[in-house]
């Protein structure tokens, strides 16, 4: 079994009994994300603990072949041509192992929420469709659904009625919102219940996304 990927913890409250387990973009760690928390007006939500794992460290081709935190490469800038599929498949073990942990903590998987940012939305959507336990919801924001050709085939029932967030930034340079739209679509062809938003940002996440992002987590973590 592979070693559980460090973590940044912040517990909203004594003794939670839900979890976020958040996952950050390429180049970033579980630093990137965790001051967020305060932002997200949870007070009257139940206590919460946010796992920000930092993904491991590897080289990056598009990137010159420079290591970094990444869940997996990157070779082109399409982001779908050519994809880093057992890369992605490793990161999908790895996050279903944090979730193996929390269940262990006593926190079962129907209340616990996916999230991520960019490849981490990415990573969230590879894994939180082929888990074979209901998540609380899935939180995806300016990414992707990657190996999209085999969602179909590998989905499991389990979270075909999971809520899923998606939010996009309209000016976004990285993943371009045409391919977070080819996303959102396939997603809804299959099923999938999607809550999709824009903003006018670019590859980043802004005041009213963060406020959304709160009034989610409320909504499906009760």
């Amino acid at each position: 079994m592979n070693p559980l990927l460090e973590s940044i913890e912040i517990e909203t409250g004594a003794n939670p009994q839900h979890a976020v387990i958040w996952l950050h973009g390429l180049g970033a760690d579980g630093h990137d994300f965790a001051p967020i928390v305060p932002e997200l007006g949870l007070q009257n939500a139940p206590a919460i603990r946010f796992i920000f794992p930092h993904a491991p460290i590897q080289p990056v081709t598009i990137n010159g072949g420079m290591a970094m935190r990444s869940w997996y490469d990157i070779y082109v800038a399409d982001l779908v041509r050519h994809e880093d599929e057992s890369g992605l498949r490793q990161s999908q073990i790895n996050v279903q192992n944090l979730i193996a942990r929390e269940n262990a903590r006593g926190i079962p998987t129907e209340n616990i929420v996916l999230a991520g940012f960019s490849q981490g939305c990415a990573m969230t959507l590879q894994t939180g469709l082929r888990l074979p336990e209901r998540l609380a919801g899935m939180l995806c924001l300016s990414g992707y659904l990657p190996l999209a050709a085999a969602v179909a085939a590998e989905r499991h029932p389990a979270n075909q009625d999971t809520p899923i967030f998606m939010a996009h930034g309209s000016m976004d340079p990285v993943v371009p919102i045409t391919r977070a739209e080819a996303s959102r679509q396939q997603l809804e062809a299959m099923g999938y219940q999607v809550q999709w938003n824009v903003y006018p940002m670019p590859h980043a996440v802004c005041p009213e996304e963060i406020t959304a992002v709160g009034q989610f987590l409320k909504q499906v973590l009760k």
